[in-house]
């Protein structure tokens, strides 16, 4: 678009409208087979300035029916079956570290259980070793030492 200059007046052109007229009512015609070597009818028109259009007459697309879309949809529901799954996946992840964390904590426990009960028994083992082992016992009141060696 370009500018018009300021000192001239828009120019007004006469428009013809021209409507096309039909030579015969086409008429919608029952669907028959029709063999594949059989040519179609041919629908012809006269225009108001004289020139003929012809074709084939079309009968008008009659849409697919609607189909019930669902209230609501699958994604909607699939989304929401995930979220539940992954809560209840995550509460039994939760539950699971601290069954594992209480698990740990009582081997932990077993193990210094085990250390003490261990422990007092080389004590007992070491400590009752001071005593008598059985055996026979002699009193030496008077010894004697002659060149290292003993006379009792």
């Amino acid at each position: 678009m370009h500018p018009e200059s300021p000192g001239h007046a828009p120019v007004e052109q006469a428009v013809t409208v021209h409507r096309p007229m039909p030579i015969t009512p086409v008429q919608a015609a029952p669907l028959v087979p029709v063999q594949p070597g059989s040519i179609p009818a041919v629908a012809s028109i006269v225009l108001p300035d004289g020139r003929v259009v012809t074709g084939y007459a079309i009968e008008p697309a009659k849409p697919e029916p609607v189909t019930a879309k669902p209230v609501v949809s699958r994604t909607a529901v699939n989304i929401a079956l995930g979220g539940i799954g992954f809560g209840a996946v995550c509460g039994g992840l939760f539950l699971l570290t601290s069954f594992i964390a209480a698990l740990a904590a009582f081997v932990h426990q077993l193990i210094i259980l085990a250390a003490v009960i261990f422990g007092g028994w080389i004590a007992v083992q070491i400590f009752s070793a001071s005593g008598s082992k059985g055996g026979s016992t002699v009193n030496i009141r008077k010894a004697v030492f002659k060149r290292n060696h003993f006379h009792g």
